[in-house]
């Protein structure tokens, strides 16, 4: 083993881990299995620590490299990983921890004594957190996965993991072993290898991978890279071997881990298929105590499509910190390069090649209608009459109907002198959106331009005056390049003025009485006049993003307006009570608002599914569907 240290200074985050003790407990697993055998049915729950959540599009994987100091003859001391387990099975709710893989070197010599040590210290795992370990070169006396008996079979083999319900199996000489983890609502495989897999053992492995065609692979061994004090790994002659007879020809494996050497390092190298899979060591053996139990967590964000790693030491973080040793307090975390950092993984279209995403089929509008809708619209054959091909205008007259029934149907009119094209089908469209479809303005400023959608004078909507609560829903996409003026545009509104209907309180008598509007900055802005108060109580979202689907509500309760974006609250709702809409009879107009008219500005961009309900809705009711 190579000899550097990789010592760290204080970094850009600070730990936001809180260790909790809990008691060891569990029992060691006494179940004979081997080849592929059958797993226990996967709850995705453990018994401490809190309830793990296997739909949640965020979840954990920590990480434990060699920990063989700490199981040194007569020098062992298990207690900085009892402390590591302890914090895994505290925090397993909190930060949703799925699951733990060690990458071998569990002990020194490899002797009864110390393999006992540490599978007794393992067994406070059990029932709380499942896991995986594989052998490393110390834990066993020499060859490959064909060496027959060991004291490291016979305490790590396949009878310790069959009653966790991740376990999946192992090959035929037991040193081998597969997990399949329920996690952000998919199966994960873990590939825990032997530090010297045969070729036996590498079919086995590829039979797996073949029996789990779909599922997303972590391959763990003990060696597969080492790094210089630059922290840029290369392949070890023996991860050469696996890069060449495992990993680059299966495109499902997206991440290796490995130990052995250190410093810690990592590299990204690219499959047979073209795609990226990031290889790492992990190992801190060689740092105060041993390294201490540290663990590396890996906690994969599958909204930001982001994997953040940090490192740090349980048993450290456990202690008080005015009682901690200057040692202590300096391995506490470690925030260099190599072991505080962030991947940035398109996770579907990473998996596309073997697992591609199976958009959700259109939703029919009787099942997006709840009680109390009292009006929606979409704009693909259900909606309009006489939709037209993606791209092709929308004429003006085009009447788009109120799928209620309840008679709020929508009319296009062009503003200005605007060009046939402004307003156009598109078949773009939220992925949580019920319908498959949206209408593309191109509204603006020099010249002005754009289209609306307004009710006709008649509509039930136009008198409405929701003093019990309402909601209202769209879906909108901001171009990318979001280019040209486009401030204060509106998406949606009510005609009336708040002038007309007596209120003193805007900073002008032509603002609408209801409007959902875009800010120079992006934000979203929404101004509500209501029917009861003379007031104004206007919500304030974060700058929106360009190029990607948005979902708005805006919900009242009869009492003061909250607005959810992409189903979060955002912070500047106001805490000025309003009852209802003052409505004065005036049309609803989607693309825009009565500005639009008379200072030129229409919507610009794409504009989906809306829906009106005359109460307030919960975000577990909105029209975005979440996978």
């Amino acid at each position: 083993m190579n000899e550097h240290t990789n010592h760290t200074g204080p970094g850009r985050r600070s730990l936001l881990q809180a260790a909790v003790v809990v008691p060891a407990a569990g029992a060691a697993a006494s179940v004979a299995g081997a080849g592929t055998a059958d797993a226990a049915p996967r709850t995705g729950t453990g018994t401490r620590g809190g309830r793990f959540d296997e739909d949640s599009p965020r979840f954990s994987v920590a990480v434990l490299p060699d920990t063989q100091y700490l199981f040194d003859a007569d020098s062992a001391d298990p207690e900085p990983l009892r402390a590591t387990f302890r914090y895994l099975a505290s925090e397993r709710g909190e930060a949703n921890i799925a699951f733990m893989t060690h990458l071998g070197d569990i002990t020194e010599h490899g002797t009864e004594d110390e393999i006992e040590l540490a599978a007794d210290t393992f067994r406070s795992l059990h029932g709380k957190v499942p896991y995986s370990v594989l052998a490393g070169n110390h834990d066993i006396a020499s060859g490959d996965d064909q060496r027959g008996d060991s004291a490291y079979l016979r305490a790590f083999g396949p009878r310790r993991f069959r009653p966790m319900p991740t376990f999946g199996g192992a090959s035929p000489d037991g040193y081998n072993s597969y997990h399949v983890l329920r996690a952000a609502g998919r199966e994960w495989l873990v590939l825990a290898l032997d530090w010297r897999a045969s070729d036996k053992g590498l079919a086995w492995a590829q039979g797996v991978l073949d029996a789990h065609p779909t599922c997303p692979a972590i391959l763990t061994t003990h060696d597969i890279a080492a790094a210089g004090d630059d922290g840029e790994a290369h392949l070890s002659g023996n991860g050469q071997r696996l890069w060449d007879s495992i990993i680059r020809g299966n495109d499902q494996i997206f991440l290796a881990l490995g130990g052995h050497y250190w410093p810690p390092g990592r590299t990204v190298l690219t499959n047979d298929a073209g795609h990226d899979v990031h290889v790492h060591i992990t190992n801190y053996q060689d740092r105060y105590y041993g390294g201490a139990g540290m663990i590396r967590l890996y906690a994969f964000d599958l909204v930001r499509d982001t994997i953040d790693v940090q490192t740090f030491a349980p048993w450290f973080l456990a202690r008080d910190p005015r009682k901690r040793t200057p040692l202590e307090a300096e391995n506490l975390e470690l925030t260099g390069s190599t072991d505080r950092f962030s991947l940035d993984i398109d996770f579907a279209r990473r998996f596309e090649g073997f697992a591609p995403v199976v958009p959700p089929k259109p939703r029919p509008a009787h099942r997006v209608m709840p009680r109390g809708t009292v009006a929606y619209w979409r704009f693909d054959a259900d909606g309009p009459s006489g939709a037209g091909r993606p791209g092709s205008p929308v004429p003006a007259g085009t009447v788009v109907r109120d799928l209620t029934g309840n008679g709020n149907d929508l009319a296009v009119r062009l503003l200005h002198d605007s060009a046939a094209d402004v307003v156009t089908w598109s078949a773009d469209h939220h992925d949580g959106q019920p319908a498959h479809a949206s209408l593309r303005f191109d509204g603006g400023k020099a010249p002005d331009r754009g289209a609306v959608l307004t009710t006709k004078s008649t509509a039930p909507l136009n008198s409405s005056k929701f003093r019990s609560g309402f909601t209202i829903e769209t879906f909108i996409k901001l171009p990318d390049p979001f280019e040209g003026d486009h401030a204060w545009m509106g998406i949606l509104s009510w005609e009336g003025r708040n002038g007309d209907a007596g209120k003193t309180t805007g900073w002008s008598e032509d603002e609408p009485t209801c409007s959902l509007n875009v800010s120079p900055e992006r934000f979203l802005q929404f101004v509500l006049y209501p029917d009861v108060q003379d007031a104004d109580p206007t919500s304030w979202s974060h700058t929106l993003p360009v190029g990607r689907w948005t979902h708005i509500a805006v919900v009242n309760d009869g009492r003061r307006t909250v607005m959810y974006v992409d189903g979060s609250k955002i912070a500047r709702n106001p805490a000025q009570p309003a009852t209802g809409i003052e409505t004065l009879g005036k049309p609803f107009v989607i693309g825009g608002t009565q500005f639009a008219e008379k200072f030129g500005q229409g919507f610009y961009g794409w504009i989906g599914d809306t829906r009106i309900v005359e109460r307030a809705l919960s975000p577990k009711d909105f029209m975005r569907r979440v996978r």
